[in-house]
């Protein structure tokens, strides 16, 4: 059987399949086992790093359980030879009905409504304050990808008008280009981040950002915590500069500023933006299908070109 060095379980129906058809090693075993693998199964956040790849002479493909890479060094993989596999398309849907849902839950104030239910103030004080609605808005999106395109979808059918930020226009959609982030900011009332976390979108979404946004604003995270500058985040909410934040993702997971806690402007996901049954299946069964191809000789179905 072929070895294979797992760092993250798949979901139980897929790792049976996995331990069926490979010969797994954990983490734990690395030193005894580097000399000899020929595939590792990881996710976005768990590498391997760099001095782990240059201890498996054998390598020959690493197999992700995520749409995000930014853990895995692929380019110095790719010098080596070693192909990374992701998971794209399979949790678009997902992520996207995730954006749409912190847009309404944070402009609509639904946890804290929630909680007004639950701790008996609706029968004590009557009528919760009025909140704001989410449509008809303006949708600004930070990145046009395919879930970038999925989210103008949904947000488009609430009746939103939808421009978005990218390095270039993209052709196949119909919503204004701003070249610029804070003129997108500056002319929305949702700024909807979907952009991989790179080196060179690292803390992209910056003081200047937020303050275009402005007071009214509501920023929503299903990207990645470090394309936002979280220290101007939470000085931006604290000082009313923005007016909240809907965040699935953060800078230090699962480490959340506790300000954030207390602050009724502010809906909090622990990263469950691909967290559900059928698509977490999905993901685990494109990394066996992708160790499958690749050992069989046959075309890698989702390799990070």
């Amino acid at each position: 059987m072929i070895d294979i060095l797992q760092l993250v379980p798949l979901r139980p129906e897929v790792q049976k399949e996995l331990e069926a058809r490979y010969k797994l090693h954990g983490k734990a075993d690395f030193d005894k086992v580097a000399g000899i693998v020929r595939g590792c199964v990881t996710n976005g956040h768990s590498g391997p790093p760099t001095d782990m790849i240059d201890r498996m002479p054998k390598l020959e493909i690493i197999a992700s359980a995520s749409v995000g890479y930014d853990g895995i060094p692929v380019e110095y993989a790719r010098t080596k030879g070693i192909p990374v596999c992701n998971t794209p398309d399979v949790l678009n849907d997902d992520v996207a009905d995730l954006a749409i849902a912190l847009m309404i839950m944070t402009a609509r104030k639904l946890v804290v409504t929630d909680r007004y239910v639950r701790s008996g103030r609706w029968a004590k004080e009557g009528e919760h304050p009025l909140a704001n609605r989410a449509s008809g808005k303006r949708v600004g999106i930070l990145g046009m990808g395919r879930i970038g395109k999925e989210i103008g979808k949904r947000a488009t059918a609430m009746n939103n008008s939808v421009a978005y930020h990218s390095r270039k226009p993209v052709a196949d959609v119909p919503y204004k280009h701003y070249p610029d982030l804070v003129e997108l900011a500056k002319n929305s009332d949702f700024l909807v981040i979907i952009i991989p976390s790179t080196p060179q979108t690292n803390k992209i979404v910056n003081k200047a950002v937020m303050e275009a946004l402005g007071p009214t604003g509501i920023l929503v995270n299903v990207a990645r915590g470090a394309v936002v500058d979280e220290d101007a985040l939470v000085e931006a909410l604290v000082s009313g500069k923005l007016g909240g934040a809907g965040l699935d993702v953060f800078v230090d997971e699962p480490k959340v500023p506790e300000v954030l806690f207390g602050m009724d402007n502010v809906v909090l996901q622990p990263h469950v933006g691909s967290g559900t049954h059928e698509t977490r299946r999905a993901m685990s069964q494109l990394v066996l299908d992708n160790l499958d191809a690749k050992f069989a000789g046959k075309p890698l179905l989702t390799e990070i070109k």
